[in-house]
């Protein structure tokens, strides 16, 4: 009895892998790439503060907030394509940006308080499409992708494409991806410039204002003619189980960007200039100027190493440079530490720093002779520090569902950024993944 049991459980097992493991025109048998539908639902919240707003010639307030939301649909269509649906929306509020207009609050213009106008806040939507397909072997991968994503003064349209070959029993992966992006701004330019040609003035009229210290405000300003802006990138990259214990992986990428690469409603202020101002703001003397095109490189490597059954180390390098004149390095290590069988923490560290753009001087520094300038800090030399803490719930077996859907992972993170410049940043972020029955 107990061998006939034997047999029929063997036989119940089978027909259940056979539901699994499909047949392919020539007769192989193949696991599916993806057995169910996932959907990760996404979320993080944002916070910054510093004194170096660009919006501002690199003097303000640079206080933000924004939550994010983003749900991420992995749909098997059949045993080789998966098709994704990633779909999000971020809602901001920046004191920096609302100061494109100082002028619409209730308190004196100054670039260290908030005004109130409608560049105080804004909603960003993204939505981008994928689609993979597996070869029979699963060695070769091909996929691309369809972005589409916009906000009050930006839309942005990106195609790009993937090729992955597996070699050497899948030890041995490398990759080519390819991304072409074409972005258009609103040509939004600081209130006060609006006057000397730069647009729709939102009923500004500067006479009615009392102008300090030089009084003959006359700035030269030319407003942006084009406002479009193509980024094309090139990646090949290198992935190689180099033992039972450790995998390193090496990738090489490149991008080309031409068209508007300076943001137009960035002030600037000259030194060699009289200083203009209504009340606490210093009017600006033009607006950030930046080449045409940017040409980047970005080289880096990864190693993970297993250390024992609660330790994992992942490490991680990248050495970047652009004709702007910018180098920088980057170095991260993380540690999970598996703390029961279905919970890990992983602490994490990143160092940061690079060198500053040829075209960047702080506030009021640059010269009008110059052809280009910016104040913009993220375009300065610093160093960052980033500290992470995350805690991570996996469960294969998915004993919690909720209706048709098996909880597969929770992770939570809490990141802390600084720069030496003194700007700060921290988010929140939380995720959850669920598989359809």
């Amino acid at each position: 009895m107990k061998t006939k049991l034997t047999i029929l459980l063997l036989l119940l097992a089978s027909m259940i892998y056979n539901e699994v493991i499909a047949q392919d025109d020539t007769g192989a048998y193949k696991k599916r790439v993806l057995e169910s539908a996932e959907i990760d639902f996404l979320s993080s919240f944002y916070i910054q503060n510093g004194d170096n707003a660009a919006v501002s010639g690199g003097n303000g307030t640079e206080k933000l907030m924004d939550a994010t939301a983003s749900i991420v649909i992995a749909i098997p269509l059949n045993d080789d394509d998966v098709l994704t649906i990633d779909a999000g929306i971020s809602a901001y509020s920046s004191a920096s940006s609302s100061n494109i207009n100082p002028f619409d609050g209730s308190e004196p213009a100054d670039p260290f308080v908030a005004s109130s106008g409608a560049s105080e806040s804004d909603l960003w939507f993204n939505v981008t499409g994928g689609y993979s397909h597996s070869s029979d072997d699963r060695n070769e991968i091909w996929s691309t992708k369809l972005s589409i994503s916009s906000e009050f003064d930006y839309f942005s349209a990106g195609v790009g494409g993937n090729y992955a070959r597996l070699f050497n029993d899948k030890n041995t992966e490398l990759s080519f991806n390819g991304n072409i992006y074409i972005d258009s701004w609103s040509l939004i330019s600081p209130i006060e410039l609006r006057s000397f040609g730069g647009g729709d003035s939102d009923n500004f009229n500067i006479n009615q204002y009392t102008i300090t210290g030089n009084p003959d405000y006359n700035p030269s300003y030319t407003p942006f003619e084009k406002s479009g802006r193509y980024s094309y990138s090139l990646g090949i990259g290198l992935s190689q189980i180099l033992s039972k214990r450790m995998q390193g992986s090496v990738a090489l990428d490149f991008v080309q960007q031409q068209g508007l690469l300076s943001t137009p409603f960035q002030r600037v202020y000259f030194s060699d200039i009289e200083d203009s101002f209504i009340e606490n703001f210093h009017l600006a003397d033009n607006v950030e100027q930046l080449p045409g095109t940017r040409f980047k490189v970005a080289s880096g490597g990864r190693l993970n190493f297993y250390i024992n059954e609660i330790f994992v180390l992942r490490t991680y390098y990248r050495y970047y440079f652009d004709d702007w004149g910018i180098v920088s390095h980057t170095a991260s290590v993380e540690l999970p530490v598996k703390i029961s069988l279905k919970y890990t923490f992983y602490p994490s560290f990143r160092f940061y720093n690079q060198t500053a753009a040829d075209y960047f001087a702080p506030y009021e520094q640059h010269l009008s002779s110059s052809e280009f300038y910016t104040s913009d800090y993220d375009l300065s030399g610093y160093k960052a520090n980033q500290y992470g803490l995350g805690l991570n719930y996996t469960d294969i077996f998915m004993e919690k569902h909720i209706w048709k859907f098996g909880l597969k992972s929770v992770d939570v993170k809490l990141n802390a950024y600084m720069r030496d410049s003194g700007f700060k940043a921290f988010m929140l972020s939380a995720g959850c993944k669920f598989v359809w029955y």
